[in-house]
């Protein structure tokens, strides 16, 4: 898919194992993280009558302590990479203007689907898998985009998830953390049929600039809900 033609190679920051610790000398817990799909093929059908799957990019896992790392909700993207994260499915830009930032514990960027042989998207039944490590006082935010689009992602709200309540490591389904975002970098066409979207535009970076804020996508439609269309699931390793 064309989307991810720039985000081909794996790029891993600091796991955060290494002298992680908190104020108050926690060690680190680590965490695995899984990002399924949970479409069916051709499960969305366009205005035109045609019918289309939904694919999600690869993307990044970032710890920090910082409120609002990433993006902040009705302000314009900070061009560190959101753009091309949302845009074309390319995390990189993104992972590299992060890492060392003040406030970020460490940026994994994950781009193989569990299973496969190569970096790609994960398709309807895919899914990712990736390990962070964290201490009390943690957070956790997570973006990929969705591929049927041509700015949107999904991410949790711009403050992260907290990754332990009251001291304790959190685990289970997350799903309903996350939400759809428009990045307002690029006009939008109908998901699943738009020319500059990801798997029919040109090149990268092709559609009409919008010069938008970011903001939640509220259409109504099936895939605005996070936990209808993504599982993210997070396991402690006692």
């Amino acid at each position: 898919m064309k989307y991810l033609a720039l985000a081909a190679a794996m790029f891993i920051s600091s796991n955060g194992l290494p002298g992680l610790a908190s104020a108050n000398g926690d060690k680190p817990t680590k965490f695995t993280i899984r990002i399924e799909n949970i479409t069916k093929p051709d499960a969305f059908i366009a205005s035109n009558g045609v019918k289309w799957s939904l694919a999600f990019s690869p993307g990044t896992a970032v710890v920090h302590t910082d409120a609002a790392p990433i993006f902040a909700a009705g302000q314009k993207d900070r061009g560190k990479g959101l753009e091309a994260q949302s845009e074309d499915g390319d995390p990189s830009k993104l992972a590299g203007a992060l890492k060392g930032a003040k406030g970020i514990r460490s940026v994994v960027v994950y781009n193989k689907p569990v299973g496969a042989k190569g970096a790609g998207p994960i398709t309807p039944g895919g899914a990712y898998e990736m390990s962070v490590s964290a201490v009390p006082g943690d957070k956790l935010s997570i973006t990929l985009m969705m591929g049927q689009s041509n700015d949107w992602f999904y991410a949790p709200a711009e403050a992260g998830i907290d990754l332990f309540k009251d001291g304790k490591a959190i685990s289970g389904d997350i799903s309903n953390q996350m939400m759809l975002w428009n990045a307002g970098t690029e006009v939008d066409q109908e998901p699943g049929i738009g020319p500059d979207q990801g798997p029919r535009q040109k090149a990268p970076n092709t559609g009409a600039a919008e010069n938008g804020v970011v903001s939640k996508v509220q259409d109504g439609k099936t895939y605005a809900v996070s936990s209808n269309v993504l599982r993210v699931t997070i396991k402690p390793m006692m």
